[in-house]
């Protein structure tokens, strides 16, 4: 795969699978304009990157809940790169991981303060949304690109408590990647979303079940969103593609 003359913009690339992408983009030859609210680590990131690639990562410090600086980081990737070829949302978290709730003070869903899931579903929803919003823009004047949704296993399972994060997994695996490959079809802009199961970001990961009895290499993912972006992923639209170790093929308990 090569990405020569290519431009992704990218968010929550500070850390995990976010920043894994932007090491290959760059390394294939790419252009990458990392996007993240971790300014500190993201700026170290980011010269990592230029000291093996020079010139070819950019860092955007960016809180996806707003719009305002949604639509900052695409222009500054357009003013730096001059163009958006791809777009990928990592960027998200369950709640109630992300914002450290006490479960012995708050057991279950109805005492969970709202403002918990407000969180959740703007970061994990409604940002991916802006993004989309504002880059199709850019992709189409230039009449071409690809925008990579990140959906989850958890979309398909849901969650009794986290419930912010399989409801906004859901929207994006069906409801957005659809849309937006509905809109961009006359434009030539694709969209796909992937699906992972566990995934080793974290050590936790590995205690859930899957088919292949392990849990993913964060590269096994990454992997695929750069096949879809090269030249061989070209016919690949507006599905949800799960790439879950065969862990939503299992038989359910009762």
């Amino acid at each position: 795969m090569a990405f020569e003359n290519q431009v992704a913009i990218a968010t929550g690339t500070a850390s995990g699978m976010g920043l894994l992408f932007s090491q290959n983009f760059a390394a294939l030859g790419g252009k990458v304009a990392m996007c993240d609210v971790n300014e500190a680590v993201l700026n170290e990131k980011v010269a990592e990157i230029n000291a093996k690639y020079p010139g070819s990562a950019l860092g955007i410090v960016c809180d996806v809940r707003d719009y305002a600086q949604v639509c900052a980081a695409r222009d500054k990737a357009v003013a730096a790169f001059g163009r958006i070829d791809i777009l990928v949302n990592f960027a998200g978290g369950t709640a109630l991981r992300m914002l450290g709730v006490d479960r012995t003070r708050y057991p279950e869903f109805p005492d969970i303060p709202i403002e918990v899931y407000d969180w959740g579903l703007d970061v994990n929803l409604k940002g991916p949304f802006y993004f989309a919003h504002a880059v199709l823009k850019q992709m189409r004047e230039q009449q071409s690109g690809l925008v990579v949704n990140i959906g989850s296993i958890t979309g398909m399972e849901g969650d009794k408590s986290g419930m912010d994060y399989p409801t906004a997994k859901a929207g994006l695996m069906f409801g957005l990647t659809k849309s937006i490959a509905q809109f961009g079809a006359k434009y030539g802009i694709r969209c796909v979303c992937v699906s992972p199961g566990p995934v080793l970001t974290r050590a936790a990961m590995a205690g859930m079940k899957t088919l292949l009895g392990r849990a993913a290499d964060p590269q096994e993912i990454v992997d695929l969103i750069l096949f879809l972006a090269s030249d061989k992923g070209q016919f690949i639209n507006g599905e949800n593609i799960m790439i879950d170790g065969g862990r939503n093929a299992m038989q359910r308990e009762h």
